[in-house]
């Protein structure tokens, strides 16, 4: 088993070992997915990797097979829950400018109805 790396003061670090309460919607040995608490779509969660890396920029840069961890899991998730035929959005933000609210690397995944360009 893989050493997960935790940034104690993280608040999606204290989320992936269950410290704090979420509404989790996937789970495996390597990413979380859970629901956002300010939903702007129907369907609005957050993908994340156990392991932490502050940002997108972090996460290539020292640990590029998260993405394809991250990506495999909103593949799993979408197909499953039927999201995948209807379409979602899938983004991220990068640094303060870029609208990063909490530093650990996440992907938003938007869907339920037709979103706005």
């Amino acid at each position: 088993m893989t050493t997960l790396l935790h940034d104690e003061q993280c608040l999606f670090c204290k989320i992936a070992k269950k410290e704090i309460p979420s509404t989790i919607v996937f789970e495996n040995e390597k990413v979380l997915a859970f629901k956002d608490i300010a939903p702007v779509a129907p369907i609005h969660l957050l993908f994340i990797h156990k392991n932490h890396t502050s940002h997108v920029s972090d996460l290539v840069e020292n640990d590029p097979c998260q993405l394809s961890d991250i990506f495999l899991a909103i593949k799993e998730y979408t197909q499953k829950n039927k999201i995948a035929d209807e379409g979602f959005r899938v983004l991220t933000n990068t640094g303060v400018n870029g609208g990063q609210t909490v530093f650990h690397t996440h992907f938003h995944l938007l869907g339920g109805k037709k979103l706005p360009m």
